[in-house]
């Protein structure tokens, strides 16, 4: 029996340092040689600073920034939590939303579902619509949406909120990846996105837009995927180009 078990057991020791010491080592070097920044990360650095990976979405909400996908992923943009809704495209919840209490009883959103995602879009970004009731009535005392408010306009039986935006709006805008970390978004949302961006940034919408087209990625070796836009590095290069205004 010990002449069986011998060998085996030489193999064992010879194959766990061949696979699980020698080869992860060679390659993890290797890779340090040949992708020095994409084996670290793909982290992006200003000024001495890391602010972020160019392969994760993290979330930008002031108006002097492109925003990026909406997230599913733990409470928005979470790498420790990557996933999406798996809500259906029939789904009330991903469509309309929903509401739920607190630990001290007052109600606040659930999941904002895409119908608010799209007010919130067209709003923001200055794009026309068309709605059953004025926008006015949702707002809350500062004069900002109150999304409580409009998810349940939204998800009112007798009379819902009919909300429709004048021109299309990019899919990608109101919709998350399956990671919900996309760090990219389509030339067509961040073009939507260019005149508000602007505005804040006391520059002309051309310019804005000149800076988008230089930062737009095609596709992978002229085929594979679609052309997009890097959230993180677009919004780096607007603090290098325009100021904010104040």
């Amino acid at each position: 029996m010990l002449k069986e078990l011998g060998p085996g057991l030489r193999l064992t020791i010879a194959f766990t340092i061949l696979t699980g010491f020698l080869y992860p080592a060679v390659m993890t070097g290797l890779s340090v040689v040949i992708f020095p920044r994409q084996s670290k990360g793909s982290l992006v650095t200003v000024n001495g600073k890391v602010v972020g990976s160019s392969l994760i979405g993290q979330p930008f909400a002031k108006p002097e920034y492109f925003h990026p996908r909406p997230s599913s992923a733990g409470n928005g943009y979470d790498a420790s939590a990557s996933g999406g809704s798996n809500l259906g495209p029939t789904s009330a919840k991903l469509l309309h939303g929903t509401t739920k209490m607190d630990d001290k009883k007052n109600e606040v959103v659930d999941f904002d579902g895409i119908d608010d995602r799209i007010v919130h879009y067209c709003v923001d970004n200055g794009i026309p619509y068309e709605s059953s009731v004025p926008l006015d009535q949702f707002k809350d005392s500062q004069g900002n949406l109150d999304d409580v408010k409009l998810i349940k306009a939204f998800n009112d039986d007798k009379a819902p909120l009919v909300f429709t935006p004048k021109t299309p709006i990019p899919q990608d805008a109101v919709t998350a990846s399956a990671s919900g970390l996309d760090p990219h978004i389509s030339p067509a949302n961040a073009e939507m996105q260019a005149a508000r961006v602007a505005k804040a940034r006391n520059a002309s919408a051309e310019q804005v837009k000149q800076l988008i087209s230089q930062f737009t990625e095609r596709p992978d070796w002229g085929f594979f995927g679609e052309p997009r836009v890097n959230v993180l590095l677009l919004n780096v290069a607007l603090d290098q180009h325009f100021v904010v205004l104040k």
